[in-house]
């Protein structure tokens, strides 16, 4: 049987007024001697209006609290750790970019998460429907999962591309660890030794990264000849990639779960191994000191920030509805504080390992190659851990195809895990609002989009292509929503109330850290960084119709918040503007827990908390901020 998740849908309509409004057409008065009373109306409507016949069927669960922490694992501990933060950090200077990502990490990413992490679970609420809590602010998720989208494409034609690597590392010889006679200025990869260069001898390649730009890929230079055509070969690997997502998707919540066992822990026994590997490299601690030895002028660059704050976002996945999915499949009173704690931990950790794993093979590539400028070494991009990863397997010399085969297994399981949650974003989305339509006929249609627009990513300007989406479509949108989507949390919903939801599904007291992060700290640095980056704003090295099609993209997202705002405030009949406007700013009736009897409690503790604190409601700015941060 279809497991529909709760959808409310029938409560958008001209009587759909906040927690402690009235009903119909009368105004939003809220003098104390009406409270109680207002309370009684909305919230309990649900246990004495609602048929056991038309009661919305429960969400679905995650089978046990493992498999929610081991799936948040695996969203979170993905690409975003091995593949682009150690091209980011390599980009940025090294150790002059792991400072600031630490430090946003602290201020930015743990309390996004451990935030969306609440929110979702209390709600019981996809990405979408969670602005039940604001609905005039609903357009944010929406933009959210344009966004999403965007990324899981070219995420997908990434794991082609390992898929691609692990096929070919089953050969006699790894294809990439000798130089083709056909590639010029080429040093083969299976070198352990260092040459020397003479004063006008051109800076020579290793075979992986040719075996990657020739062979792979394709690359073009530039897209002044247009994209050309999709490699037939990766083509395969795209189609083999969405089957295995789509399999794993089309039954549920439940088989993503079972799965992530495999997903969340194998993949550490690899990077173990590799680690071990890369750190015997000759020349490798040169690459790691580079990797964690900061750059002191660079920290004084907003573009470093700027690529730390992004990379956070990508490696923890925040702002992009995977963990408000994720946890609305939670049980109520399940413990995520905990469980916040320990995969943003477990994130930073595998971020520096893996960072360790590329620069000891960077710093081993320096000597092998006679280069004593790390940073020249190679070229900063997402083909980084196709070259630098393949190099150092190439130089094991045992078994080099076993442990090839390992690797590429690992970086596949990886993707996997990640674009399962991010797809489960999309379809969640799309479900909540259209649970008419069977969750399986959703998975398949995400899936053939999804593959269709892959294909962009595997043609010889695929790679150009991907960046230019990556930061128009994906960073740029994310950060913009990012900084509406804490507006609406901790200032329109409000600090206070979060943290007595936190008080009521937990039983725990929300601290002062929690509270000046998400209230000040992050939200100004949030948009002090967006601010900048449109400020010092630099077109992409595309011909000018790819920049404008990137602002289109931008566009397209974020002008979904005014728009569903719009939407919302038509659909409130009824009632004068002013009314509206001010209605569509507060929770939804049904707002709070999904089980009725919990909402019901719900609704009593929060007027209860109103009570308390309607005699403070006077006061100037000062004293209303302090209230809505600290009460």
């Amino acid at each position: 049987m279809e497991n529909r998740s709760y959808v409310g849908d029938e409560t958008w309509n001209a009587d759909t007024l906040p927690v402690g409004g009235l009903a119909g057409n009368q105004p939003h008065h809220h003098h104390n001697h009406h409270h109680k009373h207002h309370t009684t109306v909305d919230l309990k409507a649900p246990q004495t209006t609602t048929a056991s016949d038309e009661k919305p069927p429960l969400r679905e669960k995650w089978g046990r609290n493992i498999e929610f922490l081991l799936s948040c694992v695996a969203l979170s501990v993905g690409f975003g750790n091995v593949w682009r933060f150690p091209y980011t950090a390599f980009k940025n200077g090294g150790g002059a970019f792991v400072i600031p990502y630490l430090i946003v990490l602290f201020i930015i990413g743990r309390p996004i998460y451990y935030l969306e992490m609440v929110l979702g679970q209390f709600s019981n609420r996809g990405c979408v429907k969670v602005y039940d809590l604001a609905p005039a602010m609903r357009g944010i998720g929406v933009g959210q999962t344009v966004a999403i989208f965007t990324v899981i494409t070219y995420y997908a034609s990434v794991l082609a591309v390992t898929l691609r690597y692990l096929v070919a590392s089953f050969n006699p010889e790894l294809p990439w660890a000798k130089c083709d006679p056909t590639w010029p200025d080429c040093v083969d990869s299976s070198r352990l030794g260092s040459i020397a260069l003479g004063p006008n001898v051109t800076q020579p390649k290793t075979s992986a990264d040719l075996y990657f730009r020739k062979t792979v890929m394709h690359a073009a230079d530039s897209l002044d000849d247009g994209l050309g055509y999709p490699d037939w070969r990766l083509a395969l690997c795209l189609i083999a990639s969405w089957i295995c997502i789509v399999g794993i998707l089309i039954k549920g919540i439940k088989s993503s779960g079972k799965v992530s066992y495999f997903l969340a822990i194998f993949p550490y026994i690899i990077i173990a191994v590799l680690l071990v590997r890369s750190l015997t490299l000759e020349g490798a601690w040169t690459g790691i000191k580079y990797f964690f030895e900061p750059q002191w002028d660079k920290l004084l660059t907003i573009e470093v920030w700027y690529e730390a704050v992004t990379q956070c976002f990508f490696s923890l996945t925040i702002c992009f509805g995977g963990l408000i999915v994720y946890s609305s499949f939670n049980d109520f009173s399940n413990n995520i504080y905990r469980h916040a704690l320990i995969i943003t931990s477990l994130d930073t950790v595998t971020s520096l390992v893996a960072g360790c794993v590329v620069f000891g093979v960077i710093g081993h590539l320096a000597h092998v190659t006679g280069q004593s400028d790390i940073s020249k070494v190679v070229q900063s991009g997402p083909a980084l851990t196709f070259i630098t990863y393949p190099d150092t397997i190439a130089k094991f010399d045992f078994l080099p195809q076993f442990f090839s085969v390992l690797f590429f297994f690992m970086l596949f399981l990886l993707g996997i895990g990640t674009l399962i949650g991010i797809v489960t974003s999309v379809i969640t989305a799309i479900h909540d609002q259209r649970p008419d339509i069977a969750r399986w006929k959703i998975v398949i249609s995400v899936g053939l989009a999804g593959f269709c627009i892959g294909l962009v990513y595997i043609t010889p300007g695929g790679l150009i292509i991907l960046e230019l989406l990556d930061y128009y479509g994906a960073t740029l949108v994310t950060i913009t929503l990012a900084v509406f989507e804490l507006l609406t949390f901790a200032w329109i919903y409000g600090v206070n109330r979060v943290c007595k939801d936190i008080e009521f599904m937990l039983g725990i007291k929300t601290g002062l850290f929690w509270r000046v992060c998400w209230g000040i700290v992050t939200p100004i640095t949030v948009l002090f960084i967006l601010l900048v980056s449109l400020v010092q704003y630099k077109p992409q090295n595309v011909p000018l119709g790819y920049n404008a099609l990137g602002w289109c993209l931008y566009a397209f997202a974020v002008l979904q918040l005014p728009c569903w705002a719009v939407y919302a405030i038509l659909q409130k009949q009824g009632l004068v503007w002013w009314d509206r406007c001010k209605a569509v700013l507060r929770p939804m009736a049904d707002w709070g827990p999904e089980d009725p009897t919990k909402r019901s409690e719900y609704g009593t503790f929060i007027e209860e908390y109103k009570q308390q604190s309607v005699t403070n409601r006077t006061g100037n700015l000062v004293e209303k901020v302090r209230r809505k941060l600290f009460k």
